[in-house]
């Protein structure tokens, strides 16, 4: 797990909604069941919330690196 998933089980602990509307949004179905959970009880709602940080890891935004990866067989020449 990443660093930011570990903050998020963290904040997970004390405010289950949070943590899933941190991961997947605001106006999501995770957050409508996690929020609907939290209210049945608060460990429905941490389990859940759990499940969501622990199926959706952190990914780092490949679209910002994605230019170091390609290969060019131009690169450096004038033509």
């Amino acid at each position: 797990m990443h660093a930011r998933d570990w903050f998020l089980v963290f904040i997970a602990i004390f405010i289950p909604p949070l943590a899933v509307w941190l991961k997947r949004g605001f106006f999501t179905k995770d957050l409508l069941i996690n929020f609907l959970l939290f209210l049945l009880g608060f460990f429905p709602g941490l389990i859940h919330a759990l499940y969501v940080i622990s199926c959706h890891p952190y990914e780092e935004n490949e679209a910002r690196y994605s230019h170091l990866s390609s290969s060019d067989d131009n690169y450096g020449s004038l033509a």
